[in-house]
């Protein structure tokens, strides 16, 4: 969708602007975090841990994010542009590297702390589909993340943002799903990956107007292309989440769970 009489700025007042971008960022960690401070207890963790963890996770995914999406898609800014990096309000944010940043950073907090880590990594799933939403919206109001164009697309251009983002209603409606079954530790957070990757790489990345690697292919007919950088690594991904989500499933099995660790 590019609507070119939409402002990305919810508010300016002389010099400050205030970035739609910006508040869909914020709400989605207030939502994140919400959602963990209903589960701290089934966690192990007490209210300063949980902050904390939840801290250390933000800054790490906002680094991470921002870096991967630099190196893979403006690797030049690092030479020409250094200050271009910071501004994250303009958009340009790579979920891998949000998932990978924010989780390493949490981790190496809450290793010694003696929490459940597979049960943590689960209770992300809700902030992190959110998050996929209100990022998509805010690349709206940003005129970003484009589609092909299509004569089978309404409006002639398919609608990149509200397809990526039906990803994460997907995934918030599998989360809640999938808790009823009582998965292992583990299993909720890396399944919601492969998905994520499967839907991402295979309908989200062929119908989004984005520049194309080794095999340059585009159908101005139906709107799609490939292939582009996230589908160069969506095997690799797939195949990594998977094989982490049956090891969770595997180990669930070697030791039975206790039930009601999610509550809606």
């Amino acid at each position: 969708m590019n609507l070119p009489g939409l402002s990305p700025y919810i508010l300016t007042i002389g010099p400050l602007q205030i970035h739609w971008y910006a508040v869909f960022i914020v709400s989605t960690v207030v939502i994140g975090y919400a959602y963990l401070y209903r589960q701290r207890e089934h966690l192990g963790l007490s209210e300063d841990l949980l902050t904390n963890g939840m801290l250390w996770g933000v800054v790490g995914g906002v680094v991470g994010a921002r870096l991967v999406f630099v190196i893979f898609n403006e690797p030049s800014w690092f030479v020409t542009d250094p200050v271009q990096i910071l501004r994250i309000y303009d958009g340009g944010l790579a979920f891998h590297g949000a998932v990978g940043g924010g989780l390493l950073a949490a981790w190496l907090y809450l290793r010694r702390k003696e929490v459940a880590f597979g049960r943590f990594m689960d209770c992300l799933i809700p902030g992190l589909a959110v998050g996929i939403m209100l990022v998509r919206i805010g690349n709206v109001f940003n005129h970003e993340v484009l589609g092909h164009f299509s004569i089978y697309a309404p409006g002639g251009e398919w609608p990149a943002q509200l397809i990526g983002g039906a990803i994460g209603t997907f995934l918030i409606f599998r989360y809640f799903w999938y808790a009823k079954k009582n998965p292992p530790p583990g299993a909720q957070f890396w399944s919601a990956l492969f998905y994520y990757s499967l839907i991402r790489g295979f309908i989200g990345e062929t119908i989004r107007a984005n520049p194309t690697l080794f095999v340059h292919y585009e159908n101005p007919v139906l709107g799609i292309g490939f292939i582009t950088v996230e589908q160069v690594f969506t095997p690799l991904l797939l195949i990594g989440t998977y094989y982490f989500w049956h090891r969770a499933v595997k180990l669930g099995e070697a030791k039975p769970v206790a039930t009601g660790q999610v509550q809606a």
